[in-house]
């Protein structure tokens, strides 16, 4: 996809991962719209970006107002090109121990808002013949991992939303792209998943190599990209073996436990 002043629409820009990958797409001549909720983080980025110009847009992509507010601003400012669901938060713990507020909002922030925003977009970029959705996703949307259950199944949903609505754009010209990193060195992972990692020697990427990665998948508007190895190939197993994955994080089960404990940072 070629991005010289295409309009694109980054939410959860101010994060860990957000900030590499706006850089990459002002870099590569994109018309950025960065979103998040909070305001001097967002200024902050645009201060690093220029001398390109970004807009930038305080919210909650949670909050139904603000959605439909978005989408009228892009629609009446010459539509959009391209969206990049990025926003998103994380707990590591047990599953009982999850606080039910804390657990709805996770599906609100990593599956329903990009859900409903790109509903709320939709309409017009099928009305003016172009556009593309990008929904970040997880290897844990298709790899259930012990203590990120919540996670994996918005993640999960994430996954089987952009599927399915990749099929069912598929003679229109707006195109849909999934991408799933591993684990990512950011700000949505607490103290205790950086323990548990180096216990267990779970791979982490940077993100500066991950979002040049999600901007390679854009660029060439692949239907999914999985990244990392071995991960891409448990995904794989997983979809036809499950028990061996079973199998294989019971093995690290018990050491893994040691560090889940309640803490929610988010991106």
């Amino acid at each position: 996809m070629e991005l010289t002043n295409k309009r694109v629409l980054l939410t959860g820009a101010s994060g860990g991962l957000g900030r590499p990958l706006a850089s990459l797409l002002v870099s590569n001549g994109a018309n950025l719209v960065v979103v998040g909720r909070n305001a001097a983080s967002l200024d902050q980025l645009k201060q690093e970006l220029a001398p390109a110009t970004v807009e930038c847009i305080s919210g909650d992509i949670t909050a139904a107002a603000f959605r439909e507010q978005l989408a009228t601003q892009m629609a009446q400012s010459g539509g959009l090109d391209l969206l990049i669901n990025l926003a998103g938060t994380n707990t590591f713990r047990n599953f009982e121990a999850e606080d039910p507020a804390e657990l709805e909002a996770m599906f609100q922030t990593n599956l329903i808002a990009p859900v409903l925003l790109t509903r709320a977009l939709l309409p017009d970029m099928l009305q003016r013949g172009r556009g593309h959705i990008v929904n970040i996703g997880s290897i844990l949307g298709s790899l259930g991992l012990p203590y990120f259950t919540t996670y994996c199944a918005t993640k999960a949903g994430l996954q089987r939303f952009s599927e399915a609505l990749r099929r069912e754009l598929a003679d229109t010209p707006v195109g849909v792209t999934y991408v799933a990193p591993r684990a990512v060195r950011t700000a949505i992972n607490s103290d205790a998943v950086y323990q548990m990692a180096e216990a267990t020697n779970m791979a982490m990427d940077e993100p500066d190599a991950v979002a040049t990665q999600i901007f390679q998948a854009i660029n060439k508007e692949c239907s999914e990209a999985y990244l990392g190895w071995p991960e891409k190939l448990f995904v794989r197993i997983n979809a036809l073996l499950p028990g061996f994955i079973d199998r294989a994080t019971a093995k690290q089960n018990r050491e893994t436990r040691r560090f889940a404990v309640d803490s929610s940072p988010e991106q």
